[in-house]
C-alpha cells in the first residue's frame, strides 16, 4: 500500500517540513501504514508565475540553491507552484522564475501549471520537469476530467467539489495519477473561486514587479483592493483562516479514514494537504490528523514541537 502525500511550502516552512520528514524516515511506527512524502510543493518569491494563494516576500538565489539542496538530498521533490492565470507573454522571460527553474533543473523537481502559455513555455524550455495539471482550471464536467487524465501530465489535481462524487471518480481511467486534495479551506462551489485566483494571479504579478524595485516602501495590499474593486465579492473571503476543525464539516472534507477505507481501495494514492497560507500550529495539526496514527498523535506532537525548537543543526531525537 502506498498513500503519498503531498506537502504544503518548502520556502517558509523548510525546517517544519524537514523536521516531519526526518520525523517519518526515523520514528516511522508513529505513521499510519503505508505513508509517503511524495512531494512539498509552493515558489520561492517573490516568483510571480505563482499562482493559487499570493506569496509575499522575497529570497535570494543562495536561499533558492539551500532549500533545493536539502530536499533533494532526501530525494523529494519540489513542486513550483505555477499557476497563476493571469500571465501575458512579457512574464516568460522573469528573470527570477527562470533563475530557479535552473537552479532546480535536475531532473527530479516538478511544475503545477495552469496557463497553456507557460506550459508550452516550461515544455520547450525546462524539459526535464514533470508536469502536473493544477486544480485552478476548475474542471469539474466528467468527460472533460477524464481527457485530463489522459493528457501528458505526470499527475492531475482533482476539482474538489468532486472530492465524494464516487460515481465520477469510479471512471476515472488512471487512478494512481490523479491527486485529491483532501483538507480544502474553501466553501464547496464557491462562485468567485475562479474569481479569487484571478485577482491572487494578478496581485502576485504586482508582488513581483514591486520586489524588482531599487528602494522601496513595504507593499500594501490594500492598494491592490482600491485598484481592483471589480474583485470586491473575494476581498472578505476568510476562509484561508479556518483551522483543521473549522473545516472537518465541509461536504468536500475528506477524512483519514475515507483515505484508507474508501480512496485508496479505489487505487487512487496521490493526496494533498493544503496549507500554504496556514500558521504552523494549524498545519501541524493536519499533519497529524492525516498521516499519524491516533493513538500516537499527542507523544508525536510533542516529540515535532521539541526538535523544532531546538537551535543549530537539524538532528532529530524523541526525546
Amino acid at each position: 500500500m502506498r498513500v503519498r502525500f503531498h506537502l504544503p511550502d518548502f520556502a517558509r516552512l523548510t525546517r517544519f517540513n524537514m523536521i516531519f520528514i526526518t520525523m517519518l524516515e526515523k520514528s516511522p511506527e508513529f505513521f499510519r501504514e503505508g505513508v509517503e512524502i511524495a512531494s512539498v510543493y509552493g515558489v520561492f518569491p517573490p516568483s510571480m508565475w505563482n499562482g493559487g494563494r499570493l506569496q509575499h516576500g522575497a529570497c535570494d538565489k543562495t536561499f533558492v540553491r539551500s532549500v533545493v539542496k536539502a530536499f533533494q538530498a532526501k530525494n523529494i521533490p519540489l513542486r513550483f507552484t505555477f499557476t497563476n492565470p493571469m500571465l501575458e507573454e512579457k512574464h516568460l522571460s522573469d528573470p527570477f522564475c527562470n533563475m530557479v527553474m535552473h537552479a532546480a533543473d535536475n531532473g527530479l523537481n516538478e511544475c503545477i501549471v495552469f496557463s497553456p502559455l507557460l506550459e508550452d513555455y516550461i515544455r520547450k524550455n525546462y524539459p526535464n520537469y514533470k508536469l502536473t495539471s493544477s486544480t485552478c482550471k476548475r474542471i469539474t464536467d466528467p468527460d472533460q476530467l477524464y481527457a485530463e487524465v489522459a493528457r501528458d501530465y505526470h499527475i492531475v489535481v482533482l476539482d474538489y467539489d468532486l472530492n465524494h462524487e464516487m460515481d465520477v471518480l469510479e471512471k476515472i481511467p488512471d487512478k494512481e495519477k490523479v491527486e485529491i486534495l483532501v483538507n480544502p479551506c474553501c466553501n464547496p462551489k464557491c462562485p468567485h473561486r475562479s474569481m479569487h485566483y484571478e485577482a491572487i494571479g494578478k496581485e502576485q504579478i504586482e508582488v513581483a514587479e514591486f520586489f524588482k524595485k531599487p528602494t522601496r516602501v513595504p507593499y500594501q495590499p490594500e492598494r491592490f483592493e482600491q485598484k481592483h474593486p471589480e474583485y470586491a465579492p473575494i476581498f472578505s473571503c476568510k476562509c484561508e483562516q479556518r483551522s483543521l476543525f473549522d473545516i472537518t464539516g465541509l461536504k468536500n472534507h475528506i477524512t483519514p479514514d475515507e483515505i484508507w477505507n474508501t480512496y485508496v481501495p479505489m487505487g487512487f494514492q496521490q493526496f494533498k494537504i493544503e496549507g500554504r497560507t496556514f500558521d504552523p500550529f494549524n498545519l501541524l495539526e493536519h499533519y497529524m490528523y492525516y498521516m499519524v496514527r491516533p493513538e500516537c498523535r499527542d507523544y508525536a506532537r510533542m516529540v515535532f514541537l521539541r526538535n523544532l525548537m531546538r537551535n543549530g543543526v537539524l538532528h532529530f531525537s524523541q526525546s
